[in-house]
């Protein structure tokens, strides 16, 4: 009779069931993440060009975007064929804001100066080459400024946006303009690098910007930028309201509060700069 060798059990790990067929989906997940990280820094993007830049076949980037905007990370602009991010990524962003302590620890200092200038204040955070706004404490006054969180806005054609700018190197701003241009919104906006190059100048000096009707017709917004321990311009705070409430002695008043606001919040985000204002 012959006696059979039993089989030899392999050493080691067991084998792990989704090894191979999880290999196509963890490949999918990474590609997604790199489209979503791709569209964070463009802004808005053409199905081509998403495709070119992560080296992934027209039809295979086609069903991950669609699947990004079935859970909504993703949305779709029929007039312009672009694809953007969608609200979830901002949702999924805002967890980590919160979990930084970025929002907690601004929110009373947005609540002083909303008292202080009797105006809206506005917490908002660097995305790709725009400005979402993520918190507002909303003044009583029942003419006022109101954002919905999430809202974007280009970092041009907005007061936050302009003072996160002038703390940035001029490679990096230009790299920005190439990318989204410099639409024009208003008469007011900042449509030509010249005259965005000398604001941001204006800013760096004093240490607020003023957006003087550039995104909307009659409403005006002083900010200033947030830096984290690093010194890099992280997030942005500002207020807004009415043109007619901001007259150039107002101006002059709000801007320095807009600045030791931002200031307040940065060191306590762990910034070491200086606290002169």
């Amino acid at each position: 009779m012959t006696t059979q060798t039993p089989p030899k059990r392999s050493r080691g790990r067991p084998r792990n069931a989704f090894s191979d067929s999880s290999a196509g989906t963890v490949q999918s997940l990474d590609r997604a993440l790199t489209i979503l990280r791709g569209l964070a820094r463009q802004g808005r993007a053409t199905l081509t060009d998403i495709s070119l830049s992560i080296g992934v076949p027209t039809a295979t980037t086609h069903r991950i975007l669609n699947t990004l905007q079935g859970q909504g990370f993703a949305e779709f602009d029929d007039n312009t064929q672009e694809w953007m991010v969608g609200v979830e990524a901002f949702r999924t962003g805002a967890a980590f804001v919160q979990r930084s302590g970025l929002a907690e620890l601004a929110r009373p200092v947005m609540r002083g100066l909303m008292a202080e200038t009797g105006e809206t204040a506005n917490l908002a955070v660097v995305h790709g080459g725009d400005v979402v706004f993520v918190d507002q404490v909303e003044t009583q006054n029942p003419i006022r400024a109101f954002f919905q969180p999430g809202v974007r806005a280009r970092m041009h054609a907005s007061g936050t946006g302009k003072a996160l700018l002038a703390e940035m190197d001029r490679t990096r701003v230009e790299a920005l303009i190439r990318r989204n241009g410099l639409e024009g919104y208003t008469p007011n906006t900042l449509s030509t690098p010249d005259a965005l190059f000398a604001d941001l100048d204006q800013i760096r000096a004093r240490g607020w910007s003023f957006d003087n009707e550039e995104r909307y017709a009659g409403m005006s917004c002083i900010g200033a930028a947030i830096l984290d321990a690093s010194g890099e311009p992280v997030a942005g705070i500002s207020v807004s309201g009415p043109t007619t409430r901001f007259g150039s002695q107002d101006v002059a008043e709000i801007g320095p509060r807009v600045r030791r606001a931002a200031r307040d919040i940065s060191t306590a985000l762990g910034w070491q700069g200086s606290t002169a204002v």
